[in-house]
């Protein structure tokens, strides 16, 4: 069950909106794990939706964010109005602060999937009700909160002793993951070509995050962590991105260096780009725990925001 101390800072997120992982305390981040955790072994079964609908906006294509934030929605008591990118054509039909201002009037909350980060705080700057980031170009704070309960589930920890290495494009799950292990205090190595490393003024804000090109810096990691090499909308990309991070796929060779290490991944994948099917089907792999605690982080999250 949750402390008391850690339950008041949790519950001091109602109302408020959900950017970025760094919108957090530390003891709220830790609560919400806590939270998730206890929804889904069954012993939190409240339904603080009852009698309120969300609006979910999506301007990229969905599968495991669609279905884990409606179906937490309704077990929270809660109903859903979903959104596409042609129904609302923000930034082209009609702008975020105007979609915000309307939206406004009909629902309780808004959870979006967008292109643009600023788009998101445009949305959040012009809603009085709170509105959940599920993706953003900058940030992938709900992807990063089930990768936290799957890491707690496997390790029992998330402190200093724990060392996790991505593998791969310095992308917005990255961001996120940085913000949340300067908050956690957990030590995180981001391991990619120099061109597509984090930008210096994100790992200016952070603590305990090392950068490098070296693909040994996996030794000793607990968790190894890929994304795709081309994220949606890069497709353009692809093939300049596919020789430059040729070598950094995630193998058993890789694999190797790290013998304890579990492997994470947010899918979808690219079997044989960015991961061999040997690793992300292979006894180490975490990827549909992942994908599972999607939905108990995002219950727990709307749970104490809505």
């Amino acid at each position: 069950m949750l402390g008391p101390l850690v339950a008041a800072s949790v519950d001091r997120l109602r109302g408020a909106d959900f950017l970025d992982i760094s919108d957090l305390e530390p003891a709220q981040l830790r609560g919400l794990v806590d939270l998730a955790g206890e929804i889904k072994a069954g012993r939190w079964q409240e339904r603080p939706l009852a009698g309120r609908t969300v609006a979910m906006l999506f301007q990229k294509p969905s599968m495991r964010t669609r279905v884990s934030f409606q179906v937490g929605v309704q077990r929270l008591g809660g109903d859903c109005v979903s959104l596409s990118d042609s129904e609302i054509q923000l930034g082209r039909r009609e702008t975020a602060a105007d979609v915000a201002r309307v939206l406004d009037r009909y629902v309780d909350g808004i959870v979006a999937r967008l292109n643009r980060h600023q788009d998101m705080a445009e949305l959040a700057q012009f809603s009085q009700k709170p509105v959940v980031n599920a993706l953003t170009d900058q940030s992938h704070p709900c992807q990063v909160l089930a990768d936290l309960l799957t890491i707690y589930e496997n390790l029992g920890r998330l402190d200093e002793t724990v060392k996790v290495a991505f593998v791969g494009d310095g992308n917005n799950v990255v961001y996120s993951l940085i913000e949340a292990a300067t908050l956690l205090g957990f030590n995180l190595t981001v391991i990619s070509p120099a061109a597509y490393r984090p930008p210096a003024e994100v790992l200016q804000r952070s603590a305990g995050v090392t950068v490098s090109g070296d693909l040994e810096a996996v030794r000793n990691a607990a968790i190894v962590y890929t994304d795709v090499w081309t994220s949606m909308g890069m497709e353009s990309e692809a093939h300049a991105r596919r020789d430059q991070f040729r070598e950094y796929q995630v193998n058993e060779a890789l694999m190797g260096m790290a013998p304890a290490a579990r492997f994470m991944h947010c899918l979808p994948a690219h079997r044989g780009e960015e991961v061999s099917a040997a690793v992300i089907d292979g006894p180490a792999s975490l990827v549909f725990d992942q994908a599972e605690n999607r939905l108990w982080a995002q219950m727990a999250l709307m749970a104490s925001v809505f």
